[in-house]
């Protein structure tokens, strides 16, 4: 039954994504580029686009879920939906609003929200609730409902009461291996203190991850996000940073080489201070570009269906072919991205838990 559900959520992948990505790509009259569809489902946005229909007027509207647009220009402060904007470019590649804002099409700051004076471009203060920022907040509520609600099980039970069961107890069995097999290992004595947020950090990327499989709202590309993933890698470095004893800042700054090394060119020191740094960028990159491949797959390989059937010089044998093998291929995608939501949130755990302890730990265990 489970493997079942498995290409249920996978089929409808499919049939959600290809048909609005055909849409699109047939807007505003534009050739078929798939990959500027691909780029268009992964990139941050002012609304949710959902699909497109055809109208009465034999002209394609497009079905999207406006959000708030909040802006501070030069005109003011402004707070309205993103409806207001125009959804086809005019022919200076501009997406017109009210107050002589629009959104750019083209150029440096395509996709973005400029003010227009003088027929100059201009960037106001932007806080504005994009897609990435709705499907986050989404994200965060739901962890909050499921952990809170799960810790309300707990309150009135004791601690020789039978095992939960069901989500409740599938909840502790994600704790507890997380706890057990990652972060005590990892973290090593006092590793208590740390469960927290390394436990926040595992449950945030993991739900994050299992709602942007959705290829309708609330699914969104979170941790696909460079700007998201930042935040949780230099969350995690200044928690390195802070938990880090004269040992381990030590052998940063005056590590056990040979002198030559250290004096009169601090060689050693230089490499150990930039790995301070790469360490959160190689979580910030692992994290992002995983996800990121993983949706960008999502949507391209339906593309092939369309590939195939717009293309003349294939014969109709072999457009079902590929059709066909895009549907395999996309649920196999689909099957594999539900194990790496799980395993990028567990790597991102796993690697700030070294890295914890790797900060922590004492010189007798370090130079073993």
């Amino acid at each position: 039954m489970s493997f079942l559900k498995y290409i249920f959520v996978a089929i409808a992948t499919l049939v959600f994504t290809a048909p609005a990505a055909a849409a699109d790509s047939h807007e505003g009259g534009g050739d078929f580029n798939p990959g500027k569809i691909v780029l268009e489902h992964i990139q941050d946005s002012y609304d949710w686009h959902i699909t497109n229909y055809m109208g009465a007027d034999s002209v394609e509207h497009p079905v999207v879920i406006p959000l708030p647009v909040i802006v501070f220009a030069e005109s003011g402060f402004h707070i309205f939906l993103s409806s207001k904007f125009s959804h086809h470019a005019d022919e200076s590649g501009y997406r017109k609003g009210p107050h002589n804002l629009a959104i750019a099409t083209t150029g440096d700051n395509a996709g973005k929200i400029v003010e227009l004076i003088n027929g100059e471009e201009k960037k106001p203060w932007d806080f504005s609730i994009t897609k990435t920022v709705a499907a986050l907040m989404f994200n965060s509520i739901l962890l909050l409902c499921i952990i809170l609600g799960v810790a309300r099980w707990y309150r009135n039970r004791k601690p020789s009461d039978e095992a939960p069961k069901g989500f409740v107890g599938l909840i502790e069995m994600l704790i507890m291996y997380v706890v057990n097999e990652v972060i005590k290992p990892c973290v090593g004595k006092g590793y208590e203190k740390y469960a927290p947020y390394l436990l926040t950090c595992f449950f945030f990327i993991f739900v994050s991850n299992i709602v942007g499989l959705l290829p309708f709202p609330p699914g969104g590309n979170v941790t696909g996000n460079i700007a998201v993933t930042f935040i949780l890698a230099f969350c995690t470095f200044i928690v390195v940073q802070f938990s880090g004893n004269k040992h381990y800042w030590m052998d940063i700054f005056w590590p056990h080489v040979p002198m030559w090394l250290k004096v009169p060119v601090p060689l050693i020191p230089a490499i150990e201070f930039v790995g301070v740094f790469t360490k959160p960028f190689a979580l910030m990159i692992r994290l992002f570009a995983n996800i990121m491949a993983g949706h960008a797959m999502a949507v391209a390989l339906p593309m092939v269906i369309f590939v195939a059937f717009k293309s003349t010089e294939l014969a109709v044998g072999m457009q079902g072919a590929l059709s066909g093998l895009s549907v395999i291929m996309s649920v196999f995608v689909s099957c594999l991205e539900l194990i790496v939501c799980f395993v990028q949130a567990l790597v991102f755990t796993l690697l700030s838990s070294v890295f914890i302890g790797m900060a922590r730990m004492e010189p007798e265990a370090a130079h073993e």
